[in-house]
Parts: C-alpha cells; sequence; structure tokens
C-alpha cells in the first residue's frame, strides 16, 4: 500500500497508510494525527489542516488555488512550499509524499 510520510510539530515521523480518492488532511486526520485540526472539514475555508511540503514534492502537486494562498497568507507560519492539506487530493503517484504539520496558529 502506499504511504504518505507526516512529520508531527515535535518532529516525530510516521509512516501512514494512505488510499488513492482521499486528501492528505483525511489520510492524517483518519490516522488520529490530532493537531492538525481541519476545522472546515476540507471546505478550504480555515487554514487549520497547514502543512510544510517537502520541496521534491511541491512540483507533483495541483497548483495551488487563490482561494487557498490567501488563507495561508493569514499564516505566521508559511514557509516556501505551504499547502492546505484538503486541498491535496492523494493518488498512487505520491507515494513516499513528505509533509511536516504546520505550527499552530
Amino acid at each position: 500500500m502506499p504511504k504518505l510520510i507526516v512529520v508531527t510539530r515535535e518532529g516525530d515521523e510516521s509512516p501512514l497508510e494512505a488510499q488513492s480518492g482521499l486528501t492528505v488532511m483525511e489520510i492524517i486526520r483518519d490516522a488520529g494525527i490530532d493537531e492538525l485540526l481541519a476545522l472546515c472539514g476540507g471546505c478550504c475555508s480555515c487554514a487549520t489542516c497547514h502543512v510544510h511540503v517537502d520541496v521534491d514534492w511541491i512540483g507533483k502537486l495541483p497548483v495551488m488555488s487563490d482561494d487557498e494562498n490567501d488563507l495561508l497568507d493569514s499564516s505566521d507560519h508559511r514557509v516556501e512550499t505551504p499547502r492546505l492539506s484538503c486541498q491535496l487530493p492523494y493518488n498512487d503517484a505520491l507515494d513516499g509524499l513528505r509533509v511536516t504539520i504546520a505550527p499552530d496558529d
């Protein structure tokens, strides 16, 4: 089964089994990693599922929408490769994708 690698805010790394058709947010949430709040449930109306994507993967992801970009602009922890995990549909081509949960704003 394909894997999604998640790094928590404390630096703990967990390989999660990842199913195509789910979003990165859903995979993390379903694995019980509570620090990814995802308060809006994936509607792209908050930034509580903010992750930092490893630079090697950023070009393999869908282009960021203006709405997502605007929400990420509100974060004090935006880095070069920010994304909202609810806006990242997972597929088998992303096997090994590594994301770090952004600090809480």
